[in-house]
Parts: structure tokens; C-alpha cells; sequence
């Protein structure tokens, strides 16, 4: 038998037809394997299909041989990530608003390769997103990418931030102005990435969302901030701006109907401070920068929760309620 051209990539060739063609419920034939070698120009026969088989076991490849009537089949049992574990990170990209539409495609067509075509398939997940936005920053993950990158090396950042105006032109911010800041972590929250950092001239922890953050590059200055940042709980933290909006940090009390305990422990956390008024309302006591999105919120819950403390909050609540009024 005349060898093949590409003789030498036999084993490798191997492993692409057991990875693309094989799973726990397809499997091949050495006549089928054969028949894929010789599409890729190498030949191969019976006895020496088997010790390659045992050459791919010895490298760590699943393979498992069945007896199916009178036939025998071959096909690679188990591999790095389970079917379910794919389905569920195909479900988040597919789901994250930080991500483009463009690079969640690319994304899911690298994972797909991780399993046979026929499970491929399934993959397709379409997850229920109707009415989704995704961010139309392209560069996102590589902002990330640099943000890691200066943390790692210890290193302040320079950048520009801009925000959308009703033409969805983008608009620098700062007045077009470079902001340097020293990055110190990154959070994801309500569906966004966020850079948290501290600014030196202003002496403040300040936030910023990745997806507006345009022209990133480290400058050759050392991070300052840390002991302020030493001092922070993040966890703490992220929950108080509600939204990632900025503002002072108040220490608000909500009186809420018994039903609102999940709405509360899902916004604020198990370790909320939750004391029971009566028997139907319970008192939360959360730390929160009472934006007009936090008060907004508030008001969607209906007549469930209310603030009750502080004042200065309650008043704002009504001249929020009021404007709205006026507008209608």
C-alpha cells in the first residue's frame, strides 16, 4: 500500500477525526476511519490502526472500543469539558450584555470546537434574549486585557471615557481629556464591566464602565491608592452604588412587606441586617448611593418596600414622585 502525503501527521489527523466525528452516542468504524485518513492523504490498515490507538490512549485520549452486533466501533468517551459545562458558558456569552454581538459569535463558534459536530448541534442554544442589548464597544475585551495587564504589573493607566448623546455619536467626557488612574479591580455588575480605581488628584475611589473607556495604555507610574484600597470591601462597595452610579454613600432603612425578602437578598446579599416590625413587614438596613436609579427602583417595587430613614432620602423620594407627576 503507497503511503500517503501526509504520512507523518497520522496521529495528529487521528485526534481531529476522534475530537469532530466522535461522541458517546456516534462512533466509527475502522473502515469509516480509514475512509477519513484517506481524505486527509494517509493511508492506514487494521494492525497499525490499533497501535496508534494505544499511542492516543498513552497520550490521554478516552478512546473506548464497542462491540456493536457484529460490528465493532470506536469513539472518544470523555473530554476536557462536559457537554452541560459548554451549554451553561455558551448560555452566559450568549447572555452578557458586555459582550458584542460580533465577538459572542466568534466566541461560540471556539467553544463548539471543544465537541464533536454532531454535539455541536446543541450548542445553538438560542437563548431567550429578546430585546437584549449588547454593548457596540468591539474593543471591550481587549480594555480588559490592558486593565489586567496594569494591575499585574502595578502600573497607573491613561484613557479616555465618553458617553453616548441622543445622535449615538460618542462624546468624550473631561473635555476630551486623558484621565489616569490607578486600576485596582475589576467588577461585573448589573450586566456590565466595571473598572475600579483611585484618582490621585481628586483623593477618591472612583468606578468607570470598561465598555466606554476608549484608548487605554499604561503609563510607567506605580499605582498609588493602596491603602485606601486596602480599607475598601469590594463586595461592600459594589452593592452601595447600585447600579454603578456615582454619588456619597448613605445608610438607608427600608420597610418592606414580608414578600420582599427575596427582592432585598437578591439586590443587597444574605448578610443584610432584615429585623421583623410585625407580622407582615420586616425593617433592611443597607448602605446604598441613593441615585435616582436606587429611588427609581424603589418605586417599582410598588407599595412593598419604602424608604423610611433617612430623611434626606424620603425627601428625595417625593421630589422625585413629584417631578414625575408634573411631567404627565
Amino acid at each position: 500500500m503507497a503511503k500517503g502525503n501526509n504520512q507523518k501527521l497520522k496521529l495528529l489527523y487521528l485526534t481531529k477525526i476522534f475530537m469532530e466525528k466522535t461522541d458517546e452516542s456516534h462512533a466509527l468504524t475502522l473502515a469509516e476511519i480509514t475512509a477519513h485518513l484517506n481524505a486527509y492523504e494517509v493511508t492506514a490498515d487494521r494492525k497499525t490502526l490499533y497501535l496508534d490507538f494505544e499511542e492516543l490512549k498513552r497520550y490521554g485520549l478516552d478512546i473506548v472500543r464497542e462491540q456493536c452486533g457484529k460490528t465493532v466501533v470506536y469513539h472518544l468517551a470523555s473530554r476536557q469539558f462536559e457537554l452541560a459545562e459548554l451549554k451553561l458558558l455558551v448560555d452566559s456569552v450568549q447572555s452578557a450584555k458586555f459582550i458584542t454581538e460580533k465577538k459572542s459569535n466568534s466566541l461560540i463558534k471556539k467553544l463548539e470546537s471543544l465537541v464533536s459536530e454532531h454535539e455541536a448541534k446543541q450548542l445553538h442554544r438560542q437563548v431567550i434574549t429578546a430585546g437584549r442589548v449588547k454593548t457596540m464597544n468591539e474593543s471591550i475585551l481587549i480594555n480588559v486585557d490592558s486593565i489586567h495587564s496594569a494591575i499585574s504589573d502595578n502600573k497607573q493607566i491613561t484613557f479616555q471615557y465618553f458617553q453616548w448623546t441622543p445622535e449615538k455619536k460618542r462624546e468624550l467626557r473631561h473635555n476630551g481629556q486623558s484621565y489616569v488612574i490607578s486600576p485596582w479591580h475589576l467588577v461585573w455588575d448589573d450586566e456590565n464591566y466595571y473598572m475600579i480605581g483611585y484618582d490621585s488628584d481628586s483623593e477618591m475611589i472612583k468606578h468607570f464602565r470598561v465598555d466606554k473607556m476608549l484608548r487605554i495604555s499604561s503609563v510607567d507610574e506605580k499605582r498609588e491608592g493602596q491603602k485606601k484600597m486596602k480599607e475598601l470591601n469590594i463586595a461592600s462597595y459594589s452593592r452601595s452604588l447600585f447600579g454603578m452610579l456615582g454619588g456619597e454613600s448613605k445608610h438607608v432603612t427600608l420597610e418592606c412587606h414580608n414578600c420582599m425578602a427575596g427582592v432585598i437578598i437578591d439586590r443587597f446579599g444574605k448578610d443584610t441586617v432584615m429585623l421583623k416590625k410585625d407580622e407582615e413587614h420586616f425593617t433592611a438596613h443597607v448602605e446604598v448611593i441613593p441615585s435616582d436609579q436606587f429611588l427609581g427602583w424603589i418605586i417599582g417595587l410598588g407599595g412593598g418596600v419604602k424608604i423610611t430613614e433617612p430623611t434626606t432620602v424620603v425627601d428625595r423620594v417625593k421630589e422625585l414622585l413629584t417631578k414625575q407627576l408634573k411631567m404627565y
